[in-house]
């Protein structure tokens, strides 16, 4: 399937990994209750809102424990009953925009992630990696970008994505070890890297190169072409990809102009991480 110009169908690809996944250690005495309203929150947010029964089923509660911790939310007002379902409400964008305003990879590279999207006429994205995912942080859409349903806040994983590529291929190796443990290496297209030496294979390619490509990897027919953003030490801050059709990104444009153009705009993000207050 080759991918439309206008529009590309999502395929999960913002869905979440199993709630309590943790990276390195799980808590020593963990608060179930806690939990229990993340879980719910969650489904909430990958079913688009939904009632207290379909709420209870999906997650093996009671109505009367799912009916409590919504009742609870709902003073709090960070859920909004409208009829029988209830949804997340717009306080989380409050979390979200503030959160990422004390990034310095977004403050700093937003403005780079515009120019690089004008200048190809593709999607842009600038993400960085968090509990072992990637985050998309900002997204611009030139005059034929694709429509992807991607947002800001979005956390695929790293594995078949070239931003994840390139944050994984500096990262320590026990660290990449931990977190395809953690998350594994689901296949999303017949093109998904699920063999884990193939992608430390790939990994020392992005290194040498320095720059990852999606082959198809993640959606049926999107190409993508990522380079790493370093901090001075030599810490991976995140990366930046230009995405689009294979139809367009294919044979020099894709091995040579956009990775070259990837490349440059992530040094300059790389400089003024370094040297800006």
């Amino acid at each position: 399937m080759v991918v439309s110009e206008f529009y590309i169908l999502e395929q999960q690809f913002c869905t979440p990994s199993a709630f309590l996944t943790i990276m390195d250690t799980e808590p020593k005495h963990p608060v179930r209750t806690t939990a229990r309203s993340f879980e719910i929150l969650e489904f909430l947010k990958e079913n688009h809102g939904a009632g207290i029964t379909e709420t209870a089923d999906a997650l093996d509660m009671s109505k009367g424990v799912v009916h409590n911790h919504l009742n609870t939310l709902k003073a709090s007002e960070y859920v909004v009953k409208e009829n029988d379902k209830y949804r997340l409400s717009l306080r989380f964008l409050g979390f979200g925009e503030y959160q990422r305003n004390q990034t310095r990879l977004y403050t700093i590279g937003k403005e780079h992630v515009e120019e690089l999207a004008e200048k190809t006429g593709e999607l842009v994205n600038l993400a960085t990696e968090e509990h072992g995912r990637c985050v998309y942080l900002s997204l611009s859409r030139g005059d034929r970008a694709v429509e992807v349903d991607i947002h800001a806040g979005c956390r695929p994983p790293l594995h078949n994505t070239a931003l994840g590529k390139a944050i994984l291929a500096h990262l320590p190796e026990s660290r990449v070890e931990r977190t395809l443990d953690a998350h594994g290496m689901a296949r999303s297209t017949e093109h998904s890297i699920t063999d884990r030496d193939t992608l430390f294979s790939e990994l020392e390619q992005i290194r040498e190169n320095g720059v990852a490509f999606d082959r198809e990897e993640r959606l049926p027919g999107l190409r993508c072409v990522a380079a790493p953003i370093e901090k001075n030490n030599g810490e991976v801050a995140g990366a930046i990809s230009v995405s689009g059709p294979m139809t367009r990104l294919q044979g020099e444009r894709f091995e040579q102009t956009l990775p070259d153009l990837v490349r440059s705009t992530a040094n300059v993000i790389e400089l003024n991480l370094a040297y800006s207050n």
